[in-house]
């Protein structure tokens, strides 16, 4: 869809389900910000905080929803949520390209692991024994794909990505670099001045339409498998311990660390930088604001912030947050007051 000539805003309206607000026929080929855009490309605005620059953009077409509508300056596509709008808009304009299917000279791939049609295996991979991967399937340069691994359909691995041995991915993942899956998790016994490693003898079984952002870690099972549900989105630098579970839909921000054997629901939202303690379980539609520090279950939906008091609503959390803050003027308050209180005992003798 991308080039000079580009295509028609009516077109694109088509695609993503937009309506068009002013010239049908305009032609675009690019996507920019409000403030940096072009009369080629498509912008978009989501946050109000920016609605002041729809009158000096120069793009060639924003997609809004109706409530600016009256506010454009230029040709519009109008859809209820801009910012999911303007990503399927910015797809078709700038579609990712795609290597050539594959092996490259330099790739080891076991005799024994199968390759679907159109796979591309990039430079200094290494693909295992009975593993599958999917049709359309990209991997990286010096990606590693362990023994027994299912890899489904048209899913990415980008460079330097880990699959150790037993890790099955659905199909459409795409996994950024430096991530590991199916690395053993933290499992030791004590025993007197040792530890004994537990073998963990598990895998990781991860969704359809799953992302997984750079550097960041899901540990194998110890006994059964780590479970990625469908269409959850793990950010940068996230560690998922093993025998944990999350949930279909659910988004975890960067920093945050997940001990063993917890389970998070669906449709789930997780700040940045928290901290998850093991063996817990978060319900359905929990808000978990960023910085928080969990040690006890957490039954949802709701919005729920701690820091390493125990978790609780995130309105009474605010309340508190804000007491907190007047500690020491409450303190001397008392003081006053138990001095006063004194005296007058010391009056009545």
């Amino acid at each position: 869809m991308s080039g000079e000539a580009g295509v028609t805003l009516a077109e694109l309206a088509e695609k993503v389900g937009a309506r068009v607000a002013g010239n049908g026929d305009r032609r675009v080929n690019g996507v920019a910000t409000l403030q940096g855009a072009e009369s080629s490309d498509v912008t978009f605005l989501a946050n109000p905080r920016y609605r002041r620059y729809l009158a000096e953009t120069r793009a060639g077409a924003v997609v809004v929803s109706e409530e600016y509508v009256d506010s454009l300056t230029t040709d519009g596509l109008v859809h209820e949520n801009p910012y999911a709008t303007f990503a399927r808009v910015a797809a078709l304009l700038s579609p990712e390209r795609r290597p050539e299917p594959g092996v490259h000279p330099t790739a080891v791939v076991d005799p024994r692991a199968r390759l679907g049609d159109g796979v591309a295996v990039g430079p200094h991979c290494t693909v295992g024994a009975g593993t599958l991967v999917g049709e359309g399937c990209i991997l990286g340069a010096s990606v590693t794909v362990g023994e027994d691994c299912r890899v489904g359909a048209n899913s990415v691995l980008h460079a330097g990505v880990i699959l150790a041995a037993r890790v099955t991915l659905g199909a459409r993942v795409r996994v950024h670099s430096g991530a590991v899956i199916g690395a053993d998790g933290f499992g030791f016994a004590r025993d007197g001045d040792v530890w004994v490693r537990v073998p963990q003898l598990g895998g990781v079984r991860v969704g359809d339409d799953v992302d997984i952002g750079a550097n960041s870690a899901i540990d194998r099972g110890a006994l059964d498998d780590t479970v990625i549900e469908d269409f959850v989105k793990i950010d940068n630098l996230i560690q998922i311990g093993h025998n944990c579970r999350v949930g279909a839909r659910t988004v975890i921000a960067g920093y945050t660390g997940i001990a063993g054997s917890t389970t998070i629901g669906r449709d789930c939202m997780i700040g940045g930088g928290c901290g998850i303690g093991g063996h817990l379980h978060i319900g359905d539609g929990v808000v978990m604001t960023g910085g928080s520090h969990v040690t006890n279950d957490v039954e949802g939906p709701g919005m729920f912030s701690s820091t390493t008091t125990p978790v609780q609503t995130n309105q009474m959390w605010r309340r508190n947050a804000v007491r907190f803050t007047q500690l020491d003027n409450m303190a001397r308050r008392l003081r006053a007051l138990e001095r006063r209180y004194n005296e007058k005992e010391d009056e009545g003798r």
